[in-house]
């Protein structure tokens, strides 16, 4: 390996490791009696379920402790439909809800989002199969922009990531266990949308069906109404 890619690489481990012993001598003893409590239980207050981009940190947005949230990440933070791959996310989703007693499930979009750049111009994932086939489960939010959007080519990209947060939404609402609790009224689901540059986030409201800005009047909420 040259040697300044092999220095980059170098640098790159080390600015983690020094993170790590930063975290253990300075920010550990300072919340010791935290981490002791969390060493035997988790009683988070919510699912996040967001993208793996690395600039998006459930933790920091919402400044949230550790033992918060429990968060579960992936490329577009897609949900696949219950019985169509049980998988990370669908696990997840069933410990969450059952075994931790999560009451409510946040699934957070991003903007400049590569996954959903890849949607709409699929070429870009020639050499990357799984991820081809992992972002199907994103084509219903692209079918939905492409005939009903009109909108323009600039917009495309945020219309998208929206949408797919709305997809996403509905796939979720297929788990049993997720399903069983909303009907009655003991599971709250919400959609944001969060943008990088100015650290805004943007909920949908499933009562109009369009998504508004955290803090300008009631919190936005994607939970149908209870049945039971």
């Amino acid at each position: 390996m040259p040697y300044k890619k092999l220095k980059a690489a170098d640098d790159a481990i080390f600015d983690i490791v020094n993170g790590y012993m930063h975290f253990h001598e300075v920010v550990y003893p300072e919340q010791q009696e935290l981490f002791h409590k969390l060493a035997f239980e988790q009683t988070p207050k919510a699912m996040f379920i967001t993208c793996a981009d690395s600039r998006v940190v459930p933790e920091l947005i919402t400044q949230s402790s550790p033992g918060d949230l429990f968060v579960t990440r992936n490329v577009g933070n897609v949900v696949p439909p219950y019985g169509q791959m049980l998988g990370g996310v669908s696990t997840a989703i069933e410990y969450a809800v059952v075994a931790l007693g999560v009451k409510h499930i946040i699934i957070c979009g991003h903007s400049d989002c590569g996954a959903m750049k890849a949607v709409l111009n699929p070429s870009q994932l020639k050499h990357m199969p799984t991820v081809r086939t992992w972002l199907q489960h994103s084509e219903v939010a692209k079918i939905v922009v492409q005939e009903n959007c009109g909108c323009d080519h600039s917009d495309t990209l945020g219309v998208l990531t929206e949408e797919n947060v709305v997809a996403q939404l509905g796939h979720l609402a297929t788990h049993p266990s997720v399903a069983s609790r909303l009907a009655r009224g003991e599971m709250f689901i919400h959609g944001w949308v969060y943008d990088i540059e100015t650290s805004q986030i943007r909920a949908y409201d499933t009562e109009k069906g369009e998504f508004r800005r955290i803090g300008d009047g009631p919190l936005p909420m994607a939970t149908p109404r209870p049945r039971y």
